[in-house]
């Protein structure tokens, strides 16, 4: 027996680039890619499903119509999508999902060497400038008048100012994290936690019941 799909955090994705404009699934998978995909990163192939999925439940409509002598399929958001999205809106949804590689391979630096974490925490400095090269230049758009939708700007605003700060923390840790590991020895095994930064990150940690802000 077949069950009608139910919308998932992605189809709601789509749904709210849907209330922005109309889009092919091409356009759609661009722009989740240059837009979201820092926030909300999925696969080109369930970029191409979900529209079907969300005419399926009524929460989207197709149309075809002609560019230039090529024909394409072009989705809409529908009252009932509206509604939908409206309402995923007014619920807090989950927090975000920390995923690393880089992190994992520090954790578990007592297998490799002190060399090979550094190099580790380098790419992680160079991935974190290498992204907010592009973010910067997001805001400068914006300032300028030139970026995307500038309609939305105030929303778009609040997020890049998230990736501006998640972009600074891991620079910021790597530095710290490097300064550390170069003094372990080169069997990390032996290496030793310096009481003093344990006694930092347990400061740091109590933020919530010394300002109650960060």
């Amino acid at each position: 027996m077949s069950t009608e799909p139910t919308p998932t955090t992605t189809s709601y994705a789509i749904l709210g680039l849907l209330a922005v404009r109309r889009w092919s699934t091409y356009e759609l998978a661009r722009q989740m890619d240059r837009s979201l995909g820092r926030i909300w990163p999925r696969a080109q192939s369930k970029i191409y499903e979900e529209p079907k999925k969300l005419v399926r439940l009524g929460l989207a409509e197709a149309a075809r119509e002609t560019v230039g002598r090529r024909t394409r399929t072009v989705y809409g958001i529908t009252p009932a999508g509206r509604r939908a999205l409206g309402a995923w809106l007014r619920t807090p949804g989950s927090g975000p999902v920390m995923e690393s590689e880089q992190l994992l391979q520090v954790f578990f630096a007592d297998c490799g060497t002190r060399a090979g974490t550094l190099a580790t925490l380098r790419a992680a400095r160079a991935w974190a400038e290498e992204r907010n090269a592009d973010n910067l230049a997001a805001v400068e758009a914006y300032r300028a008048g030139t970026g995307p939708f500038p309609e939305r700007t105030a929303q778009t605003m609040l997020v890049g100012g998230f990736l501006t700060e998640y972009y600074r923390l891991v620079a910021s840790w790597a530095d710290w994290a490097a300064g550390i590991a170069e003094r372990w020895p080169e069997d990390p095994r032996a290496a030793e936690a310096p009481p003093a930064e344990l006694d930092r990150i347990e400061r740091r940690a109590r933020w919530p019941e010394r300002f109650g802000s960060p």
